[in-house]
């Protein structure tokens, strides 16, 4: 890249600091988003992991929903980790009644899928798209999907540390990534250039500059 892409990171809740600072070091410029108007000039944004029912709750409360959702359907390249998958699919299961996501994902997530806090886990996962070998994913109260349209690829899959069938734990629609793991505490800035080379290959988008 010869300039530095405006990411923006929203700052309502979860790992903010640690996507701004692995977005810092794959060669973006990150901007923290809690208004509407911070979502001006962007060339794509992160959702990071955390409460996807309190992110979601405050995003309303903000005024911030309705812009990111009419922003993420003009094309802005989204990527989501753990909560951020939950935020950007377009169906859950065992979600509360009153719970709303962002959208434009193909994708059925269940939610907490693998288990509470104390079931977190780590483990390598096959990424062949990724250069440099397998990753390894940070898994805490993760979701997985449950199934995908036919727009979307799907990334990486990961086993059920219950001994059940592996799940799908990463996926791509157009400019939209989600996993269902924490990148951003593995140390390992492969994941957010991947996202990087997605929004340059998304190019401008007149009318959000």
């Amino acid at each position: 890249m010869t300039t530095r892409p405006t990411i923006g990171v929203l700052a309502l809740q979860g790992d903010v600091r640690e996507h701004a600072a692995a977005l810092a070091s794959s060669g973006a410029e990150p901007r923290l988003v809690r208004r509407a108007s911070e979502l001006a000039g962007l060339a794509g944004i992160v959702i990071p992991g955390g409460e996807s029912t309190t992110i979601d709750k405050l995003s309303r409360a903000f005024e911030l929903r309705d812009p990111l959702v009419a922003a993420l359907r003009g094309g802005l390249p989204a990527y989501g980790s753990c909560a951020g998958m939950i935020l950007l699919a377009d169906r859950l299961v065992d979600a509360p009644p009153d719970q709303q996501t962002f959208g434009g994902l193909d994708i059925t997530v269940r939610r907490n899928a693998f288990g509470r806090q104390v079931d977190s886990f780590e483990t390598e996962l096959a990424t062949p798209w990724l250069p440099g070998g397998s990753f390894h994913a940070v898994f805490i109260r993760a979701p997985w999907v449950e199934s995908a349209g036919p727009a979307v690829q799907v990334l990486a899959t990961a086993p059920d540390p219950h001994g059940g069938p592996d799940h799908i734990v990463a996926v791509r629609q157009d400019g939209l990534l989600a996993t269902s793991f924490h990148p951003e505490v593995a140390g390992d800035p492969r994941l957010h250039a991947y996202f990087l080379e997605l929004v340059v290959a998304a190019g401008p988008r007149p009318g959000l500059e």
